[in-house]
């Protein structure tokens, strides 16, 4: 058993504390990009996802790989990742200005998705190594080792209180003080081996054990965890805000639930000791569905503070148990296990949660907004449909158009006199904003009657798109239900250790 298991897992913490840590800043972002460059929220969703997709996509690669690697070479690389990412971040406004906002998509979606490729990496590290190094009581470290995501994602939220007093390039980059900080302990600590590099069990064996209908079950149960932890995660502060209508407030509320997930992690051990892992899942996905009903019905900061209460209290436990079962379950084949669950988690919150939340929110609101104001829609109508899976096409409402009537205007006018100052408003490096401007000279004479027609769609979205959600979880606690009883026929839920 490794003597500096504390220092490793303190790595561990802190590179889970950087994932937290960008994606909560990335949170606070949303509603400042789609003023600036006009996203949609669906392109918004497809930013964040793209994050979240890198994430699980590497976590099965970087599984394959760390038996050949080692642990110490790929946290060093996760850490070169999350370098990168945070430099291209500073090209985003300038390609704004010179080639419009495709371009500027490009650079923030590649930009997320290589600081997620780093964060897989180190993913898929430490859930193993974790799993190694407390081999007594796995799913309480793992849930330990997970506190740092709502660790990283207060931090994130504090720093977006900061958003539009600091450039947000800069806010965003703050990540790299825990990144470097986790980099030098693996670049000086000593690491254990895995089980394939100890000789215990082959790639063969591993895969043999992975071959089995209840992981193939677990991998379906946990995409849903990665659609309604992490693909809410991404929206849930800007929703929040909209329901409240203060964007701040949705950020405070977004530090407080992270806060609370982060004491409850440390606590997972003596629950899963009287209900096991199994029953903590079940309990934790039935008070997460109701906490996202409550959220999309809350009136007034009071019931919102209790509804996400009850949300985070549901969410808090879901991912680092599910580790915790396939540690507890799949002992020997922990290294790929983890890695195929870890990516089934991230890829469902990139390729579905974040895209699927976003598309969900453009089409309560802009079908809201025909329906109410058929001329407001035609004037906030975004350019072209997006879809999402199988759903059909909608034309969503323009982000920079809604930013600029929720203001009535005012920084869209002060951008542009600071532009004729400078002279420079002529240049192509502002055709954007003047082509906002002039449809702003003349949609703002229906402004009176077009501004709470947007807004209460925008509300309607939002509700909408955290109700429908709901049903995720519901749907995972009927899968732990058969689990629990399952495992009961067979004389209850064990550990593969204690059955061999």
């Amino acid at each position: 058993m490794a003597e500096n298991r504390g220092k490793l897992l303190l790595a561990g913490f802190l590179a889970i504390a950087t994932a937290g840590m960008g994606f909560g800043v990335r949170g606070a972002l949303l509603q400042p990009w789609s003023e600036q460059y006009g996203f949609t929220f669906t392109e918004l969703g497809e930013i964040t996802g793209g994050g979240l997709l890198g994430f699980g996509l590497v976590i099965l690669i970087a599984g394959f790989l760390l038996d050949a690697l080692g642990y110490r070479l790929l946290m060093i690389l996760a850490v070169a990742c999350q370098v990168v990412s945070a430099v291209m971040l500073f090209f985003a406004t300038p390609v704004f200005e010179s080639a419009g906002k495709d371009a500027t998509y490009q650079v923030l979606f590649w930009s997320a998705f290589i600081f997620a490729v780093g964060n897989g990496i180190a993913e898929a590290v430490i859930n193993p190594l974790t799993s190694a190094i407390y081999p007594e009581r796995k799913t309480h470290y793992l849930n330990i080792l997970h506190a740092g995501w709502p660790g990283g994602l207060v931090l994130g939220g504090l720093i977006g209180l900061l958003v539009g007093s600091i450039q947000w390039e800069i806010l965003l980059a703050l990540y790299l003080i825990p990144a470097v900080i986790y980099g030098y302990i693996a670049l000086v600590e000593r690491f254990p081996q895995t089980a394939a590099q100890q000789g215990t069990i082959s790639y063969a064996g591993m895969l043999r054990d992975c071959l089995v209908p209840f992981f193939f079950f677990m991998i379906v149960v946990q995409a849903m965890v990665g659609y309604v932890e992490l693909g809410t995660d991404s929206w849930i502060a800007k929703i929040t805000g909209s329901i409240l209508d203060d964007p701040k407030k949705g950020i405070m509320l977004f530090i407080y639930t992270s806060c609370l997930m982060f004491v409850l992690r440390f606590f997972a051990g003596p629950i899963v000791h009287r209900i096991s892992s199994l029953g903590l899942l079940f309990v934790s996905a039935c008070i997460g569905t109701l906490g996202l009903y409550l959220i999309s019905d809350a009136e007034g900061i009071l019931l919102m503070v209790i509804a996400v209460t009850v949300y985070a209290v549901g969410k808090t436990f879901l991912w680092p148990t599910m580790l915790g079962v396939i540690g507890e379950q799949f002992p020997r084949s922990a290294t790929l296990a983890m890695a195929l669950i870890g990516c089934a988690g991230m890829t469902s919150a990139g390729l579905l949660g974040g895209p699927g939340i976003g598309y969900k929110q453009d089409r309560f609101a802009s079908q809201e907004l025909e329906e109410t104001s058929t001329q407001a829609f035609l004037r906030y109508q975004a350019e072209g449909k997006q879809g999402f899976l199988f759903f059909k096409p909608i034309q969503g409402l323009d982000g920079q158009k809604v930013g600029v009537i929720a203001d009535q205007g005012a920084r869209l006018e002060h951008d542009k006199q600071i532009a004729i100052e400078q002279g420079e408003w002529d240049t192509d490096k502002f055709a954007q904003l003047r082509s906002l401007d002039a449809w702003w000279q003349d949609a703002k004479q229906y402004s009176d009657q077009d501004g709470p027609a947007v807004a209460e769609a925008g509300l309607m979205g939002s509700r909408m798109a955290i109700r429908f959600t709901a049903l995720i979880p519901a749907a995972m606690a009927v899968c732990y239900l058969l689990m629990i009883l399952g495992f009961k026929a067979k004389g209850g839920y064990k550990h593969a250790a204690e059955e061999e």
